[in-house]
């Protein structure tokens, strides 16, 4: 018999990677015993930006932590291949939220920015299509 479907919000993401209220990590396993369960790219941006400035984790441990979560049985990104190309660019020096924008344009076209940095850590991680918008 199919589990039925739970999509996950950041808070309860948040509770199963770092497990600091035992009463609403509980809750969490408990949905992820009974549930199949989804997760969206935004949702795993706002984990990134909760893990980073609240909890003070490196970006290495953050996108391992977030890896390891994808990989448990019945959880998976709404869009995999997206959420897997938004880690690797964030592996590769890239803001999570700025592989976000990035990556979720087809890849033909361009995303226009005034960000300099945004477009020179693009290219470093392998993300292209990323252009200076002069002004």
């Amino acid at each position: 018999m199919a589990k039925p479907r739970a999509w996950l919000d950041t808070n309860v993401v948040v509770r199963l990677l770092v497990g600091d209220d035992p009463a609403q990590f509980a809750s969490a396993m408990r949905v992820l015993d009974t549930h199949s369960c989804k997760v969206t790219a935004a949702v795993l941006m706002e984990c990134e930006w909760v893990l980073r400035g609240l909890f003070r984790l490196d970006a290495a441990t953050i996108a391992a932590s977030l890896r390891d979560f994808l990989a448990i049985r019945h959880v998976e990104a709404d869009h995999p291949a997206l959420v897997d190309a938004i880690l690797s660019a964030y592996e590769g020096g890239l803001d999570f939220a700025d592989a976000l924008h990035a990556l979720q344009r087809p890849p033909e076209e361009t995303l226009m920015t005034f960000d300099k940095a945004f477009v020179r850590r693009a290219a470093k991680a392998g993300v292209h299509g990323v252009r200076l918008l002069r002004p």
